[in-house]
This record gives structure tokens, sequence and C-alpha cells, in this order.
């Protein structure tokens, strides 16, 4: 069957720049968590394809792989076949400097929301950032970004929604908003391959220096919970209120490697001087 013509202008508009687009867009991951169903995964392969999106990373799902899921994807077998599966999150994240969050709740979540547009312009401007560090001669430079769906029931969990810098609502009919995951998969992917192209033009400025990856800053918050829980300073019975906010507040600032380690080194320094304290008569 041939593209229908609402799907031309996408393609019309990338030509010489074919590659950049491809290579810019390779950088992004669509992860989805916990999928109970195969054939939203296949359905996931088949609208990233068609956006010109590679990267499919799968975190614990239910059945996979799976007849279903092949046929769903029309064609994208590629995809699934080249699909990274990880037991954790913690997997798919890492060598990522940017996560994004999908919802289709605006939950009570010290996150700042975005919509799927901004997001796309945010993703494109992280991974060019990266580029241009490459360009420089700078070491290791990359910056991949990732895009995370949740469960088809409930979504993501308030503690996967910790671990995004954004969290992207897509504002569908408030009297009927329910998108399956690959619709809503289908939705930012088109936004990225709009923003990779440049139909869409978003002004974003990401930091002009490398940030350390999304795992390294899970180790860093777990050390500084450990360290709050030590001093007495967090309420030990709930925890997650205020590390909340202190995510938020470290994500915002987005430390590099040097400063993680001054900030950790601090840390370590805050846990012995509490240990001298409790073994003094």
């Amino acid at each position: 069957m041939a593209p229908s013509a609402a799907v031309d202008p996408v393609n019309s508009a990338d030509h010489s720049g074919a590659g950049d687009v491809a290579r810019r867009l390779g950088r992004v991951r669509i992860v989805l968590i916990n999928t109970t169903h195969p054939g939203n995964i296949g359905a996931t392969a088949r609208a990233m394809k068609v956006m010109g999106l590679s990267a499919l990373h799968l975190v614990t799902p239910k059945i996979y792989p799976h007849a279903e899921a092949t046929a769903r994807a029309s064609g994208a077998d590629d995809l699934l076949q080249h699909a990274r599966v990880h037991d954790s999150l913690d997997g798919a994240l890492q060598g990522c400097h940017l996560v994004l969050g999908t919802s289709a709740r605006l939950r009570s979540l010290a996150l700042p929301v975005i919509d799927a547009r901004r997001a796309a312009g945010q993703a494109l401007a992280e991974v060019a950032e990266g580029e241009k560090g490459a360009g420089e001669g700078g070491q290791d430079a990359a910056r991949d970004v990732a895009v995370l769906f949740g469960r088809e029931r409930y979504g993501l969990t308030n503690e996967e929604m910790q671990r995004c810098h954004f969290l992207v609502n897509i504002p569908a009919n408030p009297e009927y908003s329910s998108l399956n995951i690959a619709q809503a998969v289908q939705i930012i992917a088109y936004e990225l391959r709009a923003a990779a192209l440049g139909i869409t033009d978003i002004s974003v400025d990401p930091p002009d220096w490398k940030p350390v990856d999304c795992v390294e800053m899970e180790r860093f918050f777990e050390h500084l919970e450990r360290t709050l829980l030590e001093i007495k300073f967090l309420n030990p019975k709930q925890p997650k209120r205020l590390m909340a906010r202190l995510r938020r507040l470290f994500n915002r600032a987005r430390p590099d490697h040097n400063e993680i380690n001054i900030l950790r080194g601090i840390l370590t320094a805050t846990l012995e001087a509490a240990e001298k304290d409790r073994k003094t008569p």
C-alpha cells in the first residue's frame, strides 16, 4: 500500500540530511516498562520505524518475544530483533543523560510538565549538544535520551517518575483521554522526527557541560538518602517526601562528574563523622 499523503510532508523534508536525522533519532531510546501485551511491543516498533527511530528498550516485559509482537510490527521486525531487554530500569538508562517520562495523568510530583513538542525539542537539543562536544574533540561526549512509557493499566510508578527530568503530558480530550502505548509512542515519535527535520522549532538550552548519566545520578541519590537518614535529617517513616524535592533540585542543576565526586565526598565525610560520634562514649 502506498504511503498516505498525510505522511509526505515529513518524508519530503528529509533528503540531503537523512543521515544526520537518522543518527540523532538513533540516540533517543523508547523505553517500555513491564509491558503486558506483546502486541503493544510490536505496534510500538512499527510506530517507531515509520518515524525513523531505532532504539527500542524493554524493561521486564511480561511476554517477549512472541508471535503477536512480530505480527503487529508489520515489517518493523528489525527493531524487534535489535530491541534491548533489561531486568531493571537502570539497564535501560545506562548512558542516558536526559530522561522524559510520559503520563496521561498530571500527578502531584515535584516535576516540571511539558508537552510532546517541547519534549522533542528538549531531546534533540540534548543530542545535538553531545554531537557538538564530540565535534570539538570531547571524549565520550555523546548524550543519549530516554523516553519512558509505563504499563498499560497504570503507567509509570512514582518511583520511576522520580528518575525523570521532565514529565511529558499529551493534552488529549479530557472526556476520553485513553491512548494505548503505541498511539502515545506514535505522537512522541512524530514530534521527534519533526524536531530533527527542523519542521518544528522549539528553543531550548541544554547544559553546555556534560552532566553525569542517569545511573551515576541514581547512585548519588541513594548515597544522599542514606546519609540524611543516618544524621536524622529525613523522617525514616517518610523519607521519599523530601527526597522528591531534592531530586528535582539536583536534576535541575545537572552536575558533571567532578561535581558529583565532590558531593559524594562530602556525604562520605558526613557518614564517617556520624559514625565516629556514635562510637564516642
